[in-house]
């Protein structure tokens, strides 16, 4: 490669030439030339990462880390802000904040007005949660899949306003989508003020048909919040289609935004009802920003956000939801109905993306997680009970090889004794 179409590839990245890169050959074209299931357009994109040699990791369901791309833009806005110190932060931190939020707002689907930048999918949810218009006796839905933090928010909402919380138990692997449907429909009562609802489960990977239960709680004048943790820049869709009231998510997950960056979705007119947790400069606000004061906070990493949204946009989303099911299903097709192997997750292709779940009946899952790393170096995480499901969550992504879920598959099999 000569030095014109090396610092060409660099370009298109949008990376210095101090970076480091895994392979040549992974330069060798530019991304918008390859066909989605080319393996030198993912050889490209698995370079513009710095792995971590020491294990295969397996669990970035928790935290998606930075391309170099997104991290050095990251280094730039910190020193920058750093910089321009309190001048910063009494001119253009907001103006640059809504400017992050309108771009998440249309990556997703919603009007700008619909969008605010939280710290978390916690933080998100949390804000309707405690700031819901609840009265003595009402009642709310949940699952024993959902997230825990979530689930004590919800208890803690029981014993500060007097609400009752229904759990049901999603069907792990279901026939249709109206047996799910049908367990949260037979939870409701004349009570029933709103449901959370899982877009991702995220112990499992499990995608639910969030609209088909939003039509039928719509139906009943339940009122529909769903946990898109895991949702956002992992697999395609539009939060208009999905008609839900309420949405929260991640983005420092699978969109790949620096830690500590979430998005709260509310629908239009809904605002109004919710009740801010922490008082905002002006009182009463018409908007969503009523809900939104958090103090001083990280604002370099509200800047990164339109850096990961252009990264994800040099991919495509439906080229990302492609790969990630497909790495998805090429290790655990391989295991699935083997003796002593369960993969906790649906097998209906539609019914999930990069994350799922794989339990050994021969080990528990610490032990399966303890033997992974230290025998196989393989990175995973443990989940032991959490609505009845007992294995390691497997989360690959979009730079992982087929030659690491090779590896993987080989472990799982000589654990099992299927080797």
């Amino acid at each position: 490669m000569n030095k014109r179409k090396f610092l060409k590839s660099l370009a298109f990245l949008g990376i210095g030439s101090g970076t480091i890169f895994s392979t040549e050959k992974a330069l060798a074209k530019s991304i918008s030339d390859l066909d989605p299931n080319a393996a030198d357009f993912w050889d490209q994109i698995r370079a513009a990462y710095k792995l971590k040699p020491d294990y295969i990791n397996l669990e970035n369901g928790y935290y998606c880390f930075l391309p170099e791309e997104t991290l050095e833009n990251y280094i730039k806005h910190l020193r920058e802000v750093n910089y321009q110190a309190s001048n910063y932060m009494r001119t253009v931190q907001w103006d640059n904040k809504a400017k992050s939020a309108a771009m998440v707002a249309d990556l997703v689907g919603a009007s700008p007005e619909e969008v605010v930048l939280t710290r978390n999918t916690t933080e998100s949810i949390d804000l309707i949660i405690s700031g819901y218009p609840w009265k003595d006796g009402d009642e709310a839905i949940v699952s024993n899949q959902d997230y825990e933090s979530l689930l004590n928010m919800f208890e803690l909402a029981e014993r500060r306003y007097g609400i009752k919380v229904k759990r049901i138990d999603i069907p792990m692997h279901p026939d249709n989508d109206e047996e799910i449907v049908d367990v949260y429909e037979k939870a409701i009562t004349s009570k029933t003020k709103l449901m959370m609802v899982p877009h991702i489960v995220n112990i499992t990977g499990h995608i639910l048909p969030v609209r088909k239960i939003a039509d039928m709680a719509h139906g009943h004048g339940v009122e529909i919040m769903l946990d898109g943790a895991h949702a956002v820049g992992h697999f395609d869709f539009n939060i208009s289609e999905l008609d839900c009231d309420y949405y929260g998510s991640s983005l420092h997950k699978w969109l790949s935004v620096p830690l500590g960056c979430g998005m709260l979705y509310v629908k239009k007119g809904k605002s109004a009802q919710i009740r801010p947790l922490l008082a905002p400069y002006v009182l009463d606000q018409k908007t969503l920003l009523n809900l939104n004061h958090t103090g001083t906070h990280a604002v370099s990493t509200d800047l990164s956000v339109i850096d990961a949204i252009n990264f994800y946009n040099k991919i495509g989303s439906k080229r990302k939801d492609e790969r990630l099911r497909y790495i998805q299903r090429y290790w655990s097709d391989q295991v699935r109905g083997l003796p002593g192997i369960n993969v906790n997750t649906p097998k209906d292709p539609h019914r999930s993306c990069a994350i799922a779940n794989v339990g050994l009946d021969a080990m528990s899952p610490a032990d399966m997680a303890k033997t992974l790393i230290e025998k196989y170096q393989i990175y995973t995480v443990a989940i032991n009970g959490s609505g009845g499901v007992k294995g390691c969550r497997i989360s690959p992504n979009i730079y992982t090889s087929e030659k690491e879920l090779d590896k993987f598959v080989f472990a799982l099999k000589e654990m099992s004794g299927n080797a």
